[in-house]
């Protein structure tokens, strides 16, 4: 199919918030979630949307999925109206939710998935085919019969995104994925879900406070708040724009006093380790490393760009300048 597979247009959304004003008395407020938001997502992608609380990233992914009516704009998913249309884009669409389950609680994991696919209507085979796949490359065989309540938060997640994708959904819409989750749980997640994209070729919005999720699985990254985008670039661009310094971090031979290096700026020092901040514009890291290996005996290196996280952090602020490292 050709053209975007999502597509959002001047799309907004209001919500009415009633306060307390007296003892009888309620004023109601309307607070604005997303604003004049447009957007397009190409078939097959993955994409990161990100932003801080309230921002409108959830928003958003319910605007998609026909949960939320806009207040205004157009939105169209996989060539439909999310809200019209729900029942048949329920088919073709996957939602994992990090803090809601669409698991049975009381069952076992075995049940849910076959609870499912009579939901969904799948054929007997293409469902067995699927669920054989998932489980494989999720590593769930070992608790598909223990009942959901009693999963640790990352099994159930791996489970949940099993559940999401039993049925081929075209999009996977993903909202805060690995929340919660134990570096084993997260990595087992994000190899699974490169697998989805590159080898399946499922379009992937994925929402997340995690900023690794993002730096490792996508390409793109928007970035919202306030309800308006931002930023939209490839994570090598912004980090590229916005990250202007790097860090040489250098074990010497013996402790000394901060190096005194033109150039750059010693933020840091434990022991023999230094961190020397300069600007990447400026100085090749290649320069830095020569300029102090003149003045001092070096035993180790390595090189830091600024974090993301602090990179994106500086964006909400207005800003491109990143902080010296703590």
């Amino acid at each position: 199919m050709a053209g975007p597979i999502i597509a959002l247009r001047g799309v907004a959304k209001d919500f009415v918030v009633t306060t307390r004003a007296g003892r009888l008395r309620r004023s109601r407020t309307t607070v604005r979630a997303v604003d004049d938001l447009s957007l397009t997502i190409e078939r097959g992608s993955m994409v990161g949307y990100i932003g801080p609380n309230g921002a409108g990233k959830s928003t958003t992914v319910k605007l998609c999925t026909g949960i939320l009516v806009p207040t205004a704009g157009h939105v169209e998913v996989a060539g439909v109206d999310p809200v019209r249309a729900r029942p048949a884009l329920a088919r073709r669409i996957g939602v994992v939710f990090g803090q809601r389950t669409q698991l049975w609680w009381d069952l076992p994991l075995r049940d849910s998935f076959q609870l499912l696919r009579h939901i969904y209507r799948v054929p007997a085979d293409r469902h067995r085919a699927n669920a054989t796949r998932f489980v494989e490359l999720l590593d769930i065989g070992p608790f598909l019969d223990t009942p959901v309540r009693q999963l640790s938060l990352g099994q159930r997640m791996r489970g949940e995104l099993a559940a999401a994708l039993l049925h081929d959904p075209e999009i996977l819409f993903l909202d805060e994925p690995t929340i919660g989750l134990d570096l084993v749980s997260k990595d087992a997640v994000r190899r699974f879900l490169l697998s989805l994209n590159q080898v399946d070729g499922v379009t992937v919005l994925l929402t997340t406070h995690d900023l690794v999720d993002v730096e490792r699985l996508s390409d793109r990254l928007l970035i919202v708040d306030r309800g308006r985008i931002i930023e939209d670039s490839t994570v090598a661009d912004i980090k590229a724009r916005h990250g202007v310094h790097r860090t040489l971090v250098v074990d010497l031979e013996e402790p000394r006093a901060p190096l005194a290096v033109a150039g750059t700026e010693v933020v840091r020092v434990e022991g023999r380790r230094q961190w020397l901040r300069f600007s990447r514009d400026d100085h090749t890291a290649a320069a830095v490393l020569a300029a102090v290996a003149a003045v001092a005996p070096v035993r180790d290196l390595s090189i830091e760009d600024t974090p993301i996280e602090e990179i994106v952090r500086h964006i909400y602020a207005g800003t491109s300048e990143a902080p010296p490292v703590p």
